[in-house]
């Protein structure tokens, strides 16, 4: 098991599902113009099914395949002597970062059973990219928070 992996399952899970939920809302409330004005409407509508859990419940499902996807860049962070941030880190690795996370939404994507879930995720993925990217320095930090470096 990699030391993100077995740090964050000795973390308290649904404070870390509420600190990524409020990073969520955080990057999504930053967004400006055009397109953030549709990020944020429907953003909205997502947060309210599932009697408004539905990003909780979401974050639950995902955590697990996202630490996963994470951690070879912990491990290789981890490993290098320059003293910097895992956030530094992550920013400086901002493509593999964003490509090991968006890779488990393309995968779920590739399996969805509905073609206009597929289709839909397949022309907004460019614009997630972005967003991943931006919201790449708060991710470090969350993790700081809850993986202590020894």
């Amino acid at each position: 098991m990699s030391y993100l992996k077995e740090r964050l399952a000795e973390a308290d899970r649904k404070t870390v599902i509420a600190d990524t939920v409020k990073l969520i809302d955080e990057e999504v409330a930053s967004k400006g113009g055009l397109s953030g004005v549709a990020l944020k409407g429907g953003y909205k509508v997502v947060k309210k099914l599932k009697n408004g859990r539905m990003i909780d419940k979401a974050v639950d499902m995902l955590l697990d395949d996202f630490t996963d996807a994470l951690s070879p860049l912990h491990d290789s962070y981890r490993e290098q002597d320059a003293k910097t941030t895992f956030s530094s880190y992550l920013q400086s690795n901002d493509r593999a970062a964003s490509d090991a996370l968006l890779s488990i939404t393309d995968e779920k994507a590739k399996r969805a059973e509905s073609k206009v879930v597929a289709s839909t995720y397949k022309k907004l993925r460019g614009q997630a990219e972005k967003h991943v990217k931006d919201a790449l320095p708060g991710v470090g930090r969350l993790i700081e928070r809850h993986v202590p470096q020894d």
